[in-house]
Parts: C-alpha cells; structure tokens; sequence
C-alpha cells in the first residue's frame, strides 16, 4: 500500500468532485472523463504513475482552490500573477505542468470556498498583469442541471512525469523543483473566504450571486430581453454568417452597457457561437476568440453602439431610437 501519510496529505489539496475525475493515454495524450468514485485506489495509481488522475476542483458552489494555466513556457506571466496576489496578501504556488506551461495554484481552507469569489478575484490578477486570456480552473461558479461537472484539471505529482521535471511545484526564485515535494506542500499556506471577501469589496469587484438563476437570466438574454439595442438582441437570436468577431465584440459592449457581469456574458457569447452558420470554408469563432474579444470590450469600458459597422448594418432596424439619434 502507498505511504498513507502521502495519500493523507495529497487528498487535503487535490480532491474535489467524488463521483468522477479525469484521465488521459499517456502515449495519445487523448484526456477522457471517467464516472466512478475517486478512490484511494485511483490517487495511488496516479502518484506511482500508473494512471493519470484529473480533479474536478468544483463541488456545488464551493472549490478547495483556483488555477491559471499558463499554457506556455514563458516564466514572466507566472512570476507576475504570483506578486500580484501577495499584492493581495494570497500565496500563490506555481506547478510546472505535464506539457509545456505552468499552473498557478491558489489553495483556501479544506472546507473550501465561494468558487465565483475565486475565480473572480484569480480574473481580476489576470486583469493586472494583462494575461486576460489565462485559463482558469474551476471554469464555473456552480454546478447545477446545466453544468454537471465542471472541468478537470490535471493534478500535479503523477508519478511517470515526477523524474522528468513535470506536474512538480517548482521554486519561483529558480524555477526548479522543491527536492521534497511533501515537505512543500504541507507548508502551503491557504487564503481564507474572508479574505477574498475583503479584496472584493476594496477593488469593487462584481460576483453574481449564487442565488441567482443563471440558466433563467441566459435563456432571458439569448431570447431578447434585458434592455438590450434591437440589433444586438437580433445578433442573439439568429447568430451570423460573417464577421463573428466584430459581432461578438459589438455584443460584448452591450451586455457590458446593460449591467451583465463578465463572466456571465462569456458563457452567453459562448451559446451565441453556437447559432454562427459561416461560409463552409470558414470555421466557428473559437472560445480563445472570444475570451479575448469579450475582455478587451469589458476592460476598456467602450461605449459605441457600432451604428455603422458592416458587421452590425444587416440588423439595424429602421425605428430603432438609437439608430436616429446616431444620424
């Protein structure tokens, strides 16, 4: 049997989600979801590398921690994200990944806490250090009858890639490997609910709250309400053909107008995506698209209707208010 004490302290950190975790084919690299109960027997096998094991970091509403996955081998943007959050008062720990990039892991109380608080906050660092694209783990606020899972992440310390130098937490000063990886983690240091609570209140920082009907307020917004402009409600309904990233812009700005919280307009756009009908040459507008046309229309403020813009044109509506007062 594996030393109990290293399982003990692997599952203080690394377990979230009972009834399923992820997996991959270390020779494909194929990932794949498997729908049984995380065992001791699966943690074992993923330390002695006999088989990966990916966590599912969001129970309900609440996750034990919150990841950036920098999927490159740039050490600056890890560097940056962990002096932004001692900013903050958070210890971030950085992990080199079983590719080429590093996770940025931010550990809270084995209780856990508000994931939309975490992933807020773990968007907000990224804001500063303008690295807005970062992946983040747990990629929702909470599971319900829409989202089930979530998505997994793989954990560190799988036993094949440990000799190599992967899944390791590594030293930020010299980015190598801490020489006694338990050791390390058992001086982790988590952050507390309160105190994300306290970096929220101070940076003004919009968390929807987890009462909120989500599913009610996207089927709402995708079906034309919520204040929004004619065009942008009809861009809603029927997607489009051609230009869907102005148009996803465009929409960005206005369900930024009408109050909508970022998050919460990424996965609208995301559904919206999946109306586009382009040319069978073209392919869809992708979530990194997205992603980066949403935060940019959120982190500049912009105001513009884009009135005049051939992506928007087709959607006008001759009595619409916004459009006379335009000309």
């Amino acid at each position: 049997m594996y030393k109990r004490q290293k399982l003990t302290i692997f599952k203080r950190f690394f377990t979230g989600l009972a009834n399923a975790y992820g997996t991959y084919n270390p020779t494909t690299g194929r990932a794949r979801q498997v729908k049984a109960a995380v065992t001791d027997q699966v943690i074992v096998d993923h330390l002695t590398g006999r088989q990966p094991y990916g966590v599912y970091l969001l129970v309900k509403e609440c996750t034990r921690a919150v990841v950036a996955d920098f999927d490159d081998p740039d050490k600056f943007g890890p560097v940056q994200f962990l002096s932004a959050a001692s900013h903050y008062g958070i210890e971030a720990y950085i992990e080199r990944s079983k590719s080429k990039g590093y996770h940025v892991w931010i550990f809270f109380s084995e209780k856990g806490v508000t994931a939309s608080k975490a992933r807020i906050i773990a968007r907000h660092i990224l804001d500063e250090i303008e690295q807005p694209l970062t992946e983040i783990f747990p990629k929702q606020d909470r599971l319900d009858t829409r989202v089930e899972y979530g998505n997994f992440i793989f954990a560190p310390l799988f036993g094949a890639l440990v000799p190599h130098g992967k899944t390791v937490f590594i030293d930020p000063a010299t980015f190598k490997p801490y020489l006694d990886q338990w050791s390390f983690l058992e001086s982790v240091k988590r952050a507390e609910e309160y105190l994300l609570d306290e970096i929220i209140e101070l940076n003004n920082l919009q968390v929807v709250k987890p009462d909120i009907d989500k599913t009610r307020m996207r089927a709402s917004i995708l079906g034309g309400g919520y204040g929004l402009p004619r065009c942008a409600r009809m861009l809603l309904r029927t997607g489009v053909e051609r230009f869907q990233r102005v148009s996803c812009f465009r929409l960005a700005v206005n369900l930024n107008k009408v109050g909508i919280p970022y998050e919460m307009a990424e996965s609208i756009l995301k559904l919206w995506a999946k109306k586009n009908k382009p040319n069978p040459k073209k392919r869809i507008i992708t979530e990194k698209e997205i992603i980066e046309q949403a935060s940019y229309a959120y982190r500049k403020g912009y105001l513009g209707y884009g009135c005049e813009e051939t992506a928007i044109l087709p959607f006008c509506h001759p009595k619409c208010m916004v459009r006379k007062m335009s000309k």
